[in-house]
């Protein structure tokens, strides 16, 4: 009994080792925002753009997509009628996900570039529990548009996701204001776990170190997850950390994946030419990820093992 007990021992320590690797995986809750550039029915209209901004979202739980210039949402429904019937695999994807999205209002100063921000978010994962559109439109271009989500799956299980897409030459002061919106939004809520993410134009030309005295987001309890050494543009010309994530408090920043906020590179990751990134945009996606649900990777571990031994139990009996 002792020699043929062995080998079934071994393979179920395997499959517990599989199961709870797959379901780290899985249970991986990702934040991502991208800048894209002018997204309007016509780039939708191009298949090669479509496929690959689908599999660029499909890796997120909640996508922050900016410069959407959509007013009838034609793009945008092409995009999630895209994501809702994307049945690809890969090493990362172990379930099938239901989309949504939620978005803002045609924001601007100028009738040509009238832009929205847009959500998109997975409803197996999070839920949406409050939109609020920020109003006070001398502060900003584009007013943040505030969205209060919910999941079981995060070790934060409320928070509020505000983007903003500056205006370069008005980034400094815009980037400032970003603490008026927070204390409206966390007031609204009664909820401080704020994230801020989007074009922040926080680099190069536009801010520099100086400029941070000027900042309140960097006097007071913020943490920029994605820091100035980052190169978030796609060509060579450039080299600039544009694109940003930022959270308030240490219970947020606790709940974060450590060292997870990064630029995906998804040319790279993807195999695409940078030509053909670039008719996307000339921005890199950013993303971060949230630590999962203590009590979801405690259970996970034990029922898996009470499963796997109940099984063998039974073998080892027959035998």
């Amino acid at each position: 009994m002792r020699w043929r007990s062995l080998p079934l021992l071994l393979v179920s320590f395997l499959l517990v080792s599989f199961l709870l690797v797959c379901r780290a995986k899985s249970s991986e809750f990702r934040i991502c925002a991208y800048t894209l550039q002018r997204f309007n029915s016509e780039k939708a209209s191009d298949y090669r753009v479509m496929h690959t901004l689908t599999r660029i979202v499909s890796r997120c739980d909640i996508t922050l997509l900016q410069e959407v210039m959509d007013p009838d949402g034609k793009a945008i429904r092409s995009l999630l009628a895209s994501l809702n019937r994307y049945s690809e695999r890969d090493i990362d994807r172990y379930e099938d996900y239901n989309y949504e999205v939620v978005s803002s209002k045609s924001l601007g100063t100028s009738a040509n570039n009238m832009q929205q921000y847009v959500f998109i978010y997975r409803t197996d994962t999070v839920s949406v529990l409050g939109e609020h559109q920020y109003k006070k439109t001398q502060s900003f271009t584009r007013e943040p548009f505030a969205v209060h989500f919910q999941s079981q799956r995060t070790a934060i299980k409320e928070f509020i996701l505000v983007p903003l897409h500056a205006e370069p030459t008005r980034a400094v002061q815009e980037i400032d204001r970003l603490y008026d919106v927070f204390v409206e939004v966390s007031k609204k809520w009664k909820n401080t776990n704020v994230m801020f993410l989007g074009g922040f134009y926080a680099s190069c030309a536009y801010m520099n170190r100086q400029d941070r005295k000027n900042i309140r987001l960097f006097q007071t309890k913020f943490s920029w997850l994605i820091v100035d050494r980052v190169d978030t543009t796609v060509t060579d010309m450039t080299s600039c950390a544009y694109d940003r994530i930022v959270v308030h408090g240490q219970p947020f920043l606790r709940g974060v994946k450590a060292s997870s906020a990064k630029v995906f590179n998804f040319g790279k990751d993807l195999k695409i030419p940078r030509a053909k990134v670039v008719e996307i945009s000339d921005h890199y996606p950013v993303e971060v990820i949230l630590k999962s649900s203590a009590l979801l990777l405690q259970a996970t571990p034990f029922l898996s093992l009470l499963f796997i031994c109940t099984v063998v139990q039974s073998f080892l009996s027959a035998l």
